[in-house]
């Protein structure tokens, strides 16, 4: 494992690559949750704190079209143009000042997100051009582990920072954090060529990586079980203000949640590429499913302890299936589909975290977490029972990514 790391980690363009998720993976973790603080605390409601987000996932239902645009033009002037748009966007939102002007953090928000599917679809096109396919199971994983490091830092600077001098010092932190990032993807040394115009109408294109994705006998399983697992982690991911709450702490603590979760899936990610070696990517998705299930479990119980445990064990479960099915996907298509099947990926693996905040905004108002934590439990370990299933002997028996 070590030397495939340090192989990944030598690499110049990977280094970049990792760099600019470092920085820019700061930035927004600490928005995220600054975001339902800001809200929470104008106006005292955990739904609505729960529905910054909503705003953040609800893009990804449109993934195919958008991994289409993706498709379209080189990705590299494409990832420089968006996060320095990202960066000047959010500077809109030092006129937030009050209830009646909430609604613009909530349309930084929806854009936020709009440009995050496109850009991840960019990204994974982009890496699977810059980084060997062996290599794309640990370069995944440290993508994984740095984005999801920060989580060990960001969200309490973020929420210190917003405790001192409020939500829009945060969103300048962001954006200078866009900059940055524009500016590590400017030097990646990959050579693109400028796709070919095609006459097939956007609707046919699009429709093109769904057929492509929904075909594959080894992809299918995982975006799926991907998608089912990022449901459930929509609702739970609501109750966190409420179990919160419940422990007796201020909604700042939330920042010492993400932080113990950031370390879990900070683990999981550097040593994700040599478990897929070893145990396959069904196996090793299904693993961390279970995980997630535990996880759900212990954070119903009304103890520090035992919800400090459920994020850690949440961060190291639930990064499992997503990295697998990237890499899946990277692995076995075509480069000139790869925008299009990475986007109706991401679609059919987050976007039903969308529907779970929604689902979960208004069912913590109305059911107690936990009653409804348990209950989500039970449905991750039928969710992961598919892949950890073994598989017919005609089929072949060689790791599918």
């Amino acid at each position: 494992m070590t030397t495939m790391i340090g192989r990944v980690l030598r690499d110049r363009n990977a280094g970049l690559y990792l760099g600019a998720v470092v920085v820019s993976g700061f930035g927004t973790s600490a928005l995220w949750l600054a975001s339902g603080i800001w809200v929470k605390e104008l106006t005292g409601s955990d739904g609505l704190a729960a529905l910054c987000q909503l705003a953040l996932w609800a893009p990804t239902l449109m993934g195919p079209l958008l991994g289409t645009f993706a498709d379209r033009t080189r990705r590299k002037p494409l990832l420089v143009a968006a996060n320095l748009a990202l960066g000047v966007l959010l500077l809109s939102l030092f006129t937030v000042d009050g209830q009646d002007r909430l609604w613009i953090l909530f349309a930084v928000l929806l854009v936020y997100g709009t440009c995050g599917v496109v850009t991840d679809a960019a990204e994974a096109a982009l890496a699977a051009t810059a980084v060997d396919k062996d290599l794309l199971g640990d370069f995944n994983g440290l993508r994984m582990s740095a984005n999801e490091g920060m989580k060990l830092v960001a969200p309490l600077a973020g929420a210190g920072l917003f405790a001192a001098y409020g939500g829009a010092r945060v969103a300048l932190l962001d954006a200078v954090t866009f900059v940055l990032a524009a500016g590590m993807f400017a030097l990646l040394r990959v050579r693109e060529s400028a796709p070919v115009p095609d006459p097939t109408p956007l609707r046919a294109r699009t429709a093109e990586g769904a057929r492509f994705l929904w075909g594959h006998a080894r992809l299918r399983p995982l975006v799926v079980a991907g998608g089912l697992t990022m449901l459930t982690s929509g609702i739970s991911g609501a109750t966190v203000y409420a179990v919160v709450e419940g422990l007796g702490h201020s909604p700042s603590y939330t920042g010492v949640l993400y932080v113990v979760q950031g370390a879990g899936s900070v683990a999981v990610g550097v040593a994700s590429g040599a478990l897929m070696r070893r145990f396959g990517a069904r196996r090793f998705g299904g693993a961390g499913i279970v995980l997630t299930g535990l996880a759900a479990a212990l954070t119903a119980l009304p103890s520090d302890a035992a919800v400090l445990a459920g994020s850690l064990t949440n961060g190291v479960g639930l990064p499992c299936v997503l990295i697998a099915g990237l890499t899946a996907v990277q692995r076995e298509t075509p480069d000139a589909l790869l925008g299009r099947v990475s986007g109706t990926a991401s679609t059919l693996m987050f976007a039903p975290t969308a529907v779970g905040i929604a689902a979960g905004a208004a069912l913590v108002e109305s059911t107690d977490f936990r009653l409804l934590l348990p209950v989500l439990a039970g449905a991750r370990l039928l969710i992961a029972a598919p892949l950890l299933r073994p598989r017919a002997r005609a089929t072949s028996r060689r790791p599918s990514a």
